[in-house]
C-alpha cells in the first residue's frame, strides 16, 4: 500500500463498554493516518436506537483517549463535515435513499410485520435461509409514493439483482466473489425513516472522503451489500480492509459476551474500560492488540505507540483469526510498568491504594515504588505488595511468624534479640542494620533465611514482600520496632 495521506475513521457505535476489537480498529485506523500524515474521523452511528445505552459514548470517547488516540475531526472536536452523529444526519439518508429508488436501484416495501414474519416461518419448514420475497418489487414507484402520501408505513429495499455475480476486493484478503441471487433485498430506510447502517455508513463515508474502510472479519457478510450501494451511486470505493477474528482464549470458536463473563471471574476482559480498572497500561493494551493480527519482524515484541506509528503496515496484517492471549497482555503489562518513569508510576498507583481506603503520603509512595516495579504486572499488584507501608498497624498471621523449623518460643527469642541490637542505633539505615544482624545470624545457630524470614512477617505481615531492609528504610525505626514488638506479644499470648 501507497504511504499518501489517507483519511480513515473509526465509528463506533454507544452500544455499551467499547471492546477490544472496535480498540484495535481504531488503533489501526489511527496509525494510518499517522504514518501518511492524513487524517482520523471519529464517527458516532447510533441508528440503532433499540440498543442506544446512555452515557456510552461518553465512556467510549474516554476509553480511546486513555488508549493515546486522538482524532482529527470527531463530534466532540468539529470538522468541515459536520455533524459526526448519525443521528443527526436523518434528511441527509433520506436523500440518497430516494436517489436509488428513482434511479431504480431501491423500492418502498409495505409488507407488515406479520406477513414478514409468516414468510420466515414458512422459509424455516422448507429448511430454506431466510429472504425477503420481493412482493413489492415491481410496484410503480408514482403508486407507491401516493400509498406513503396516504399514510401507509414503508421500508426502503435496495433492489439486489438477481442474476450473475459480483466480485468484491479485500486488500488482505483479495477477491471475492458472491452469486447474487444469493443476496437479499436488504432494508435502507426503516419504516420510521431511520437510514440502517448499510445506506448511512456508505453515505458518510463517501461525503466525509473516507479512502480505506478498516473493520472486523464480521463484516464480509455484508461486504457485497456496501459495495452494491457504492456502485449504485457511481462513486469510487474505498480500499477495504477487514481485520482477523478474535478467538476465545482456546483457539475454538469467536468470542462472545458469554465468554466475556467467564472471563471476568478469573481478572480479564475485553472491554477496554474494564482493562484500565484492572491495573492495565494504556501502552500495554496498546502493545497486546496489535500484535494480535500484526507483527513487525519474527523477534520483535515491544512496541511503543510512537514505535508503531514508525513501523506500522497493513500488508503485514494477518487475516486470519487470532486468540486472544491474556498472559501474554500480563507479560507486556509488566514490560511497560518496567519501562515506566518512577514518578509516573507513582502516580498511577496512587488511585489504586487510595481505592482501598489508605492515606497515602506521597513521599512514602515515591519511595516504594521502584521496589515494588520489578515485581508488579498490574497496577493494582501495588497494594498487594506494598499496602503494609500504610498501615497504622500490622498484625500479621501467627502462624506465619515461626522461622522455618523453628518453634514460637525460638522465634520469640530471635525477635528480642533481633530488637535488642536494632534499638540503640539511632536509625536503621540498611548499611548500618544489614552489617550487624548479618554478625547476629553468623554467631546464632539460624540462618539468614530464618531470621529474616521472621522479621518480614512482623514488619510486612507478609511472606512476601518488597527487600526487607530497603522497605525498613522507609517505614522508618520506630515503627519497625513497634512492629516486631506486636510481633513478640503476639507469640506469647498464643
Amino acid at each position: 500500500m501507497d504511504h499518501r495521506p489517507v483519511r480513515v475513521r473509526v465509528a463506533p457505535s454507544p452500544t455499551g463498554k467499547y471492546h477490544l476489537g472496535n480498540a484495535r480498529t481504531a488503533l489501526i485506523d489511527y496509525l494510518m493516518a499517522r504514518q501518511s500524515g492524513g487524517q482520523f474521523i471519529l464517527r458516532i452511528e447510533d441508528t440503532d436506537t433499540k440498543r442506544f445505552v446512555e452515557g456510552a459514548e461518553e465512556k467510549l470517547i474516554d476509553a480511546m483517549h486513555w488508549l493515546g488516540l486522538s482524532w482529527d475531526e470527531g463530534p466532540d472536536v468539529g470538522g468541515p463535515h459536520a455533524p459526526y452523529t448519525q443521528s443527526q444526519r436523518k434528511e441527509i439518508y433520506q436523500k440518497y435513499a430516494e436517489q436509488l429508488v428513482d434511479q431504480g436501484d431501491a423500492y418502498y416495501c409495505f409488507c407488515s410485520p406479520e406477513r414478514l414474519s409468516a414468510l420466515r416461518q414458512e422459509q424455516e419448514k422448507k429448511k430454506e435461509p431466510h429472504h425477503y420475497d420481493g412482493l413489492c418489487r415491481s410496484i410503480p414507484i408514482e403508486e407507491a409514493r401516493r400509498r406513503i402520501q396516504n399514510g401507509e408505513k414503508a421500508v426502503v429495499r435496495f433492489k439486489s439483482p438477481k442474476e450473475g455475480q459480483i466480485t468484491v476486493h479485500d486488500h488482505l484478503r483479495g477477491d471475492i466473489t458472491l452469486d447474487n441471487r444469493n443476496i437479499d433485498d436488504f432494508i435502507l430506510v426503516k419504516s420510521n425513516g431511520l437510514a440502517v447502517y448499510h445506506l448511512a455508513a456508505m453515505v458518510d463515508d463517501h461525503l466525509m472522503g473516507i479512502t480505506h474502510v478498516v473493520r472486523g472479519a464480521e463484516w464480509l457478510a455484508t461486504f457485497p451489500l456496501h459495495a452494491m450501494i457504492y456502485r449504485a451511486f457511481g462513486w469510487t470505493e474505498p480500499v477495504w480492509l477487514h481485520l482477523s477474528l478474535f478467538l476465545k482464549p482456546s483457539g475454538k470458536g469467536k468470542m462472545s459476551k458469554r465468554d466475556a463473563a467467564e472471563m471476568a471471574k478469573d481478572g480479564y476482559s475485553i472491554y477496554i474500560e474494564d482493562l484500565r480498572e484492572l491495573g492495565y497500561l494504556p501502552e500495554a493494551v496498546v502493545n497486546w492488540m496489535i500484535l494480535m493480527g500484526w507483527s513487525l519482524d519474527d523477534h520483535t515484541e515491544f512496541f511503543t505507540l510512537q514505535d508503531l506509528i514508525d513501523n506500522f503496515s497493513i500488508d503485514r496484517c494477518n487475516p486470519s483469526p487470532a486468540a486472544i492471549n491474556f498472559t501474554k497482555l500480563d507479560h507486556f503489562n509488566g514490560l511497560h510498568i518496567r519501562n515506566t518513569p518512577v514518578d509516573k508510576l507513582a502516580a498511577l498507583i496512587k488511585p489504586f491504594f487510595e481505592k482501598e481506603g489508605y492515606q497515602v503520603d506521597d513521599t512514602v509512595l515515591l519511595a516504594l515504588t521502584p521496589l515494588v516495579q520489578e515485581r508488579m504486572v498490574t497496577l493494582d499488584d501495588s497494594v498487594k505488595f506494598a499496602g503494609f507501608f500504610f498501615e497504622k498497624e500490622v498484625i500479621p498471621e501467627v502462624a506465619e511468624l515461626p522461622g522455618k523449623n523453628m518453634s514460637p518460643a525460638e522465634t520469640i527469642q530471635v525477635l528480642k534479640d533481633v530488637i535488642a541490637r536494632l534499638e540503640p542505633l539511632p536509625d536503621i539505615a540498611h548499611d548500618t542494620a544489614e552489617p550487624i544482624l548479618r554478625t547476629y545470624i553468623e554467631e546464632s545457630e539460624y540462618s539468614a533465611g530464618q531470621v529474616f524470614g521472621i522479621m518480614r512477617v512482623a514488619v510486612t505481615g507478609q511472606m512476601v514482600s518488597p527487600p526487607l531492609f530497603e522497605s525498613m528504610v522507609i517505614i522508618g525505626r520506630e515503627t519497625v520496632l513497634s512492629r516486631l514488638n506486636k510481633a513478640v506479644e503476639l507469640l506469647q499470648n498464643t
